[in-house]
């Protein structure tokens, strides 16, 4: 089953929410006096709304600013569960879920921080930026969450620029990739050819278009313009954590793209276009999603399972997924395509971003560049020289 972003019919884990054996719907919220309030319904919606009334009734006798009452940890409890629900992407949420429970609540509960203040949030920073068990790139993303949370809960606070003046990010340093060699490229090609079908397909479409593995899931056969040789890339499937109280762990979540700009159309290169033409023609349905030739789109894990299945049997060293995608970009830069491009055609919401990621790739064209010109020198050097010996007179 595939769920529509935004829905939210059912409690979360970590909502604190119930249902009783009586059949009634229980809330629970922890009070200024470290003990719980209780709040009962016969609908989860309506124990929901009772659940906000009471927070919002609580915010008022116990500002963030004010005393002991109120410790900081549940005031990052209560922003995780009110202010992001419904307002942002699952997968967004399932990373602030991440950051909020595993970092910034255990932190501010092990020091038992009744007030939030400059001093704490530094320390909490340094707290961070010292953990070696964190990657950089990851400390970027608690801090980052950090400063969301606070710019909700400190809103209205006269210590509110202060606080945030003392979190500062770590300097994010250069990410190296991973692209496939050309010859490691036709190797793949070559047993995506020989196990052809509409899933292996979609490993020759990434390395020709630059697709997200969520996106190229989501694709359907109405994205495909075979006339103009367009496809519209405006969804993304993933699988992320799924916090009802009931149910499955995980579900499957069809949504938008990373950013606005990641809705973009891409011309096809006429050899994939040739190949996308017999591929529709086995299509029952233009609804059908590409890579499944059905209703329901292939589970992006499922993907990765089978590229790890076509590198091994291509006798290629295991890399993931995303690297047909750094592949493609490398592989449009040495054909000269321009940054500006590039950029657009990979979805990426600035330039800046291409610039960033690929600024190895770019220096070595700049290197190319360079020997350009070193051969132009001695070419030159090479004709003056000949030019100077036809001009001189045996004696």
């Amino acid at each position: 089953m595939v769920c529509l972003e935004g829905d939210t019919a059912m409690p979360r884990r970590g909502e604190n929410i119930y249902k009783r054996k009586d059949g009634r719907w229980e809330a629970r919220i922890l009070n200024n006096s470290g003990s719980y309030r209780y709040v009962y319904a016969r609908t989860y919606k309506e124990v929901r709304e009772k659940k906000k009334a009471l927070h919002a009734d609580l915010d008022k006798k116990e500002p963030a600013r004010a005393g002991a009452a109120c410790s900081t940890a549940e005031l990052f409890e209560r922003w995780l569960y009110t202010e992001p629900l419904g307002s942002v992407k699952a997968s967004t949420y399932e990373s602030y879920h991440r950051c909020v429970t595993g970092y910034i609540i255990p932190f501010f509960a092990q020091q038992h921080a009744a007030s939030l203040s400059e001093d704490m949030a530094a320390r909490f920073v340094k707290h961070i930026c010292a953990s070696s068990t964190i990657s950089d790139a990851y400390k970027r993303k608690v801090l980052a969450v950090f400063k969301t949370a606070l710019r909700h809960i400190l809103r209205g606070s006269s210590e509110y620029a202060r606080i945030m003046e003392a979190i500062r990010l770590p300097k994010a340093a250069p990410k190296s990739i991973e692209v496939f060699s050309l010859r490691e490229q036709r190797q793949i090609e070559h047993t995506v050819h020989a196990s052809w079908d509409n899933r292996t397909a979609g490993i020759l479409i990434c390395f020709y278009t630059g697709l997200r593995l969520g996106e190229l899931c989501a694709l359907k056969w109405s994205d495909v313009d075979l006339e103009a040789g367009i496809m519209k890339i405006s969804r993304t499937v993933s699988r992320v954590k799924s916090f009802q109280e009931s149910g499955s762990k995980t579900k499957l979540v069809l949504g938008t793209p990373k950013s606005h700009k990641s809705v973009r159309s891409i011309p096809l290169p006429g050899f994939l276009l040739d190949l996308m033409v017999a591929l529709k023609a086995k299509a029952f349905s233009e609804e059908n999603y590409i890579l499944t030739n059905s209703d329901t789109p292939m589970e992006p894990r499922a993907c990765q399972k089978l590229f790890k299945r076509i590198l091994k049997q291509s006798e290629v060293k295991d890399r993931k997924f995303h690297t047909i995608r750094h592949t493609f970009a490398t592989r449009a830069l040495e054909l000269g395509v321009d940054i500006k491009t590039l950029s657009e055609i990979l979805g990426h919401s600035s330039v800046s971003i291409t610039l960033n990621v690929y600024a190895h790739s770019l220096f070595e064209q700049k290197r190319l560049a360079m020997d350009k010109l070193n051969t132009l020198y001695l070419v030159h050097t090479e004709e003056a020289v000949i030019a100077v010996a036809g001009s001189v007179t045996p004696s």
